[in-house]
C-alpha cells in the first residue's frame, strides 16, 4: 500500500534548485535511508512530508488516514506538562476519551430526562470500549519502557519537560515519536544526542517498527541496519536504489564505471566520424556519407558521466614520535555537588592506542577529556602527559569559541602564523572552504561548516595525541566516513567520545566504559567488547535504562564500590613503586632522543665530500659519529631491558 506520493514536485531557494519534477512512492514497510552532502536537500525533503514545508509546485499527496511524526534535528516546541502524563497524552484521541466520559458523567448527576439518559449511557459505554482499545495498543508501561530505554529513569517521569536540557528534550520528543506509532516516520538524525546504549536500544526497537521509514543518519552501521532502499541526492538529480547504504555505494561506484566506459566508446565514435567528414567532404563520391555523419553526430545523445561530488579531503601529516607512555590518569577522583563521577581513577594510556569512552549520558564522558586537556582540575589525584607528547583537542563547545567577526582564512592561519597563505588556504579547501568562501565569516556559517573549521585548525597542527568529544556531530555521512578514513592514517593515539557507532568500530583499540563511577577497560573494538558482555550474560543497552534499584542491588553496588575502591588503593601503592622505573625510562628516552637529533646532524656534515679534505675536521667527526653511534645502541638496548621489567611490573600490579 501507498502511503504517499510525491508528484512532479519542484522546490528550491534563493535561486537554486534543490528538486526538478521529482516523483516517489513511499510504501508501507519501506524503510528509506536519505543520503546527500549537508546543504543538498535532505532536511527540507523531510519538511515537505511532514507538511511543514509548501512546495513550490508539484504535489505531496497522501492516502486516507495516513499519521505522519517527524522528528527534526532541532526541536523547537516540546512536550508540556510532566514527562510521562505528556507522553501518554500525545497519542492522538487520548486527550478526547479521557475528558468527554467526565463531561457526560456530570451530565449524568444532574438527572436528565430518561431518553437523555439513554443516550449519554449508551455514548459513554462507547466511549469506554474505544478507551480500552486504545490503552490495549498504546499501555502505559510501553512508554516508561521507551523511556527507559532512551536514558530516562523513573525519577524523571514526573519531571516537567521545561526544565529539561535540549538534548534530553530531544530524546523526549523521540520517545513520543516512537510511542504514537506513526505510519510513516521522519526521523532527522536521531541519534544525534544519543549515548551508545541509547543507540543500541533503538536499533532494537526500530527493528520491530512495521511501519515505513526515511532516515537521516551520518552512522554508516546504524543506518544499513534500518534501510532497505537508499535515496541519494546526486549531482544528477535525486535517485533510489534498492539495498543498504553499502550496496548503494558499491552499485553507484558500478554505474560510474559503466557510464564512464559509455562516454569513452562514445568520443571514439564521434572522433571516428569526424575523421571522416574532414577526409571525404570535399569529395563528391563520399559527400552524401559525409552529410549522414555530421547529421549523425548532431543528433548524438552524448552519455553524461557521474560529476565528481565535493567532499572533505584530507589526510593527518606525520607527527613527532611520543615516549611509550602518552597519558597517566593516577587517583583521579571528581564530584560535583553531591553526584562523585570518578573516585580513585587510575588508567594509562600507550602510544599509539585508539581508546573510545562510552557510557550513559551524565556519567562524566565529556568531563573526563576536559581534565586531560586540562580545562577542569580533579579534586584529587593528578593526570600527566608522557615524554614528548603534543595533545590536541576538538571539542563540540569549540565552534562556539569561534570569532563569529574573523573569517573562516583568519581562524585557521592564527594557528600557524608562521605558515605561508597557500598552505592555509590548501587546509581550508580541503574542508570545503575553497576560494572566496574562506573569506566568510564564522558568524555566518552552518553548524557543519564550524565543526568543519575546527577540524582545519586541528588538521594545520596537529599534536601526537589527539583528544576528540563527539567528532561527527555536525558532519554529513560522506564526512565522517572521510574523517575516519583519515583518523585510520594517524600515526599519533587517540582519545576520543562518539556515539557513532561506526567511528566507534573503525577506530576503537580499546574501551573505557564509564559504570556507575567506574570505568571498565577492555581491550578491543565495541563489537568484541558487546559480544564479551554477552558472554558473561550482561547487556550494554542495560546501562541505558536509568530505572531504580533494589534494596539488595544497591547492597550489591555499594559493597562492588568497596572493593573497586580497595583494590583501587593496591594499585595506587603498586604504582608509586614502579615510579622509579617509568622516570628511568623518561631520562633514557630523552636522552635517546638527544643522540638521534645528533647522529642525523653528523649524518649530514659527514654527506659532504668537501669534509673529508680537512682531516682536522673530519677524523674527529667520524669518531664522535662512532661514539654518538655506541651510545645509542647502548641506551636502546637498556631501554628494552627497563621496558620489559616495566611491563613485567604492570602486569603483576594489573593482576593484583
Amino acid at each position: 500500500m501507498s502511503l504517499v506520493h510525491i508528484i512532479d514536485l519542484s522546490h528550491g531557494y534563493s535561486g537554486r534548485v534543490l528538486f526538478d519534477r521529482v516523483g516517489l512512492q513511499v510504501e508501507t514497510g519501506d524503510k528509506i535511508g536519505l543520503v546527500g552532502p549537508n546543504g543538498s536537500g535532505k532536511t527540507t525533503l523531510l519538511r515537505l512530508l511532514a507538511g511543514e514545508t509548501v512546495p513550490q509546485s508539484g504535489a505531496v499527496r497522501f492516502a486516507e488516514g495516513v499519521q505522519v511524526g517527524y522528528l527534526p534535528q532541532d526541536i523547537q516546541e516540546t512536550l508540556e506538562g510532566a514527562l510521562l502524563p505528556s507522553l501518554l497524552a500525545s497519542v492522538p484521541g487520548r486527550t478526547r476519551l479521557q475528558e468527554e466520559p467526565r463531561r457526560m458523567e456530570t451530565e449524568l448527576a444532574q438527572d436528565p430526562p430518561h431518553a437523555k439518559q439513554e443516550r449519554l449511557a449508551a455514548r459513554l459505554a462507547e466511549l469506554h470500549t474505544e478507551m480500552g482499545d486504545l490503552e490495549g495498543r498504546y499501555p502505559a508501561h510501553e512508554a516508561e519502557k521507551i523511556l527507559a530505554g532512551l536514558g530516562f529513569g523513573e525519577k524523571d517521569f514526573d519531571r516537567p519537560v521545561s526544565s529539561l536540557s535540549g538534548g534530553w528534550k530531544m530524546r523526549a520528543a523521540l520517545a513520543s515519536l516512537l510511542y504514537r506509532k506513526p505510519d510513516l516516520m521522519l526521523l532527522d538524525e536521531p541519534t544525534n544526542h544519543l549515548d551508545i546504549p541509547s543507540v543500541r536500544w533503538l536499533e532494537q526497537h526500530l527493528a520491530g517498527f512495521t511501519g515505513a521509514i526515511v532516515l537521516v543518519c551520518h552512522d554508516r552501521d546504524f543506518l544499513n541496519r534500518q534501510i532497505n532502499r537508499v535515496l541519494s541526492f546526486e549531482p544528477e538529480g535525486l535517485r533510489l536504489y534498492k539495498g543498504d547504504y553499502s550496496t548503494y555505494l558499491k552499485v553507484r561506484e558500478e554505474e560510474k564505471k559503466t557510464l564512464e566506459n559509455r562516454a569513452r566508446n562514445q568520443e571514439q565514435k564521434v572522433k571516428e566520424a569526424q575523421r571522416f567528414i574532414e577526409r571525404f567532404r570535399s569529395k563528391a563520391s563520399k559527400a552524401r556519407q559525409a552529410q549522414s555523419k555530421i547529421k549523425l553526430v548532431q543528433k548524438m545523445e552524448m552519455v553524461k558521466t557521474h560529476r565528481r561530488r565535493k567532499t572533505v579531503r584530507f589526510r593527518f601529516p606525520e607527527v613527532p614520535r611520543s615516549g611509550r607512555g602518552v597519558l597517566e590518569i593516577d587517583g583521579v577522583t571528581k564530584r560535583y555537588g553531591d553526584k562523585v563521577l570518578y573516585e580513585g581513577l587510575n588508567l594509562n594510556i600507550l602510544r599509539g592506542e585508539r581508546v573510545a569512552v562510552i557510557g550513559a549520558n551524565g556519567s562524566g564522558k565529556t568531563t573526563l577529556l576536559r581534565m586531560v586537556e586540562g580545562e577542569i582540575e580533579p579534586d584529587a589525584g593528578r593526570i600527566r602527559l608522557g615524554h614528548g607528547v603534543t595533545k590536541s583537542y576538538y571539542a563540540q563547545h569549540h565552534s562556539e569559541m569561534l570569532d563569529p567577526q574573523r573569517t573562516v582564512l583568519e581562524e585557521v592561519y592564527r594557528v600557524v602564523p608562521h605558515e605561508s597563505v597557500s598552505v592555509v588556504r590548501g587546509v581550508c579547501g580541503a574542508f570545503l572552504f575553497p576560494g572566496d568562501d574562506v573569506d566568510k565569516p564564522v558568524g555566518v556559517l552552518s553548524g557543519g561548516e564550524k565543526a568543519r573549521v575546527c577540524l582545519a585548525r586541528i588538521l594545520v597542527k596537529p599534536g601526537n595525541f589527539l583528544v576528540m568529544d563527539e567528532p561527527t556531530n555536525h558532519l554529513d555521512l560522506i564526512s565522517s566516513e572521510t574523517l575516519i578514513e583519515a583518523l585510520a592514517e594517524y600515526e599519533g593515539t587517540l582519545l576520543f567520545v562518539s556515539h557513532n557507532l561506526t567511528f566507534v568500530n573503525s577506530l576503537a583499540t580499546k574501551i573505557w566504559d564509564i559504570r556507575g563511577g567506574d570505568v571498565v577497560e577492555y581491550p578491543g573494538t565495541l563489537d568484541e567488547y558487546e559480544a564479551h558482555l554477552a558472554r558473561k550474560g550482561l547487556d550494554i543497552v542495560e546501562e541505558s535504562a536509568g530505572s531504580e534499584r533494589s534494596a539488595d542491588q544497591d547492597r550489591s553496588r555499594q559493597s562492588r564500590k568497596e572493593l573497586r575502591k580497595e583494590r583501587a588503593e593496591q594499585r595506587r601503592r603498586a604504582r608509586e613503586l614502579l615510579r622509579p622505573l617509568e622516570k628511568s625510562l623518561q631520562r633514557t628516552e630523552s636522552r635517546i632522543h638527544d643522540l638521534e637529533a645528533r647522529q642525523k646532524e653528523l649524518e649530514r656534515d659527514l654527506a659532504d665530500p668537501d669534509l673529508f679534505r680537512d682531516e682536522r675536521r673530519s677524523v674527529p667527526m667520524l669518531k664522535e659519529y662512532d661514539r654518538v653511534k655506541k651510545d645509542l645502541d647502548d641506551l636502546l638496548a637498556d631501554w628494552e631491558k627497563t621496558q620489559e621489567r616495566l611491563e613485567k611490573a604492570r602486569e603483576k600490579v594489573d593482576e593484583g
